[in-house]
């Protein structure tokens, strides 16, 4: 087991790290105490993201076990987070989001696979790590507005719920264009491999019709 691959476990082990901190009522004594243990948890999970792919291709490490690994670890740490927040805050984060999140982390993670499998190379990078930021984000935010409803800044009280809140919606709109990326992306990319396997040639062939008062749009 190399670094890289042992960074993107010590990321999956924080998974059920996190979701005891959030069940747990072992922290209920002091206020705020559970939340700023799960955010610090979900940093520290969310700064690896990179991290391993960094490390494996600066190391010529870079293995089809960690290709995989990697992002089902960030799927993994998302959809927990967000199935779990539904839960822990259900006014600020209703379950039909979480559902909607959820689905399309596995969608996205399903496209990938296939396409490591298949040799095709999905350029959606950008849109992808936008998406990460605005999770991590949001997570934060929704935590910290479930212990405190206000953020002192200075002399300025922030409105810790609805921060909250235009950060989940951002984050969904995030999520979802980023997942349309990356369907068209692989969508892109299939019909280009089926076009090169077949030589260039037309995947259909229409027969001149019989009847001339018929024309083929």
């Amino acid at each position: 087991m190399n670094l890289p691959n042992s960074i993107t476990l010590a990321r999956i082990s924080c998974v059920p790290l996190f979701l005891w901190i959030l069940s747990s009522t072992q922290f209920h004594a002091v206020h705020g105490r559970q939340e700023m243990l799960a955010s610090v948890v979900f940093l520290l999970a969310s700064a690896t993201d990179g991290v391993d792919g960094y490390l494996a291709r600066r190391m010529h490490q870079v293995t089809t076990l960690g290709m995989l690994l990697s992002p089902l670890a960030d799927k993994l740490l998302v959809s927990a987070a967000f199935t779990m927040l539904a839960r822990f805050s259900p006014n600020l984060v209703p379950a039909w989001i979480a559902v909607l999140i959820v689905g399309r982390e596995f969608l996205v993670t399903g496209l990938s696979s296939v396409a490591i499998q298949e040799g095709m190379s999905l350029r959606v990078r950008d849109i992808g790590k936008v998406k990460t930021v605005v999770q991590t984000v949001t997570v934060i935010a929704v935590l910290m507005a479930h212990s405190w409803t206000s953020w002192p800044m200075g002399n300025i009280l922030l409105p810790g719920e609805r921060i909250a809140t235009c950060a989940i919606w951002l984050m969904l709109a995030v999520s979802l264009l980023s997942a349309l990326a990356c369907f068209r992306a692989f969508w892109t990319e299939a019909v280009r491999q089926e076009g090169k396997d077949r030589g260039g040639a037309h995947p259909v062939v229409l027969e001149q019709p019989v009847n001339k008062n018929v024309r083929v749009s």
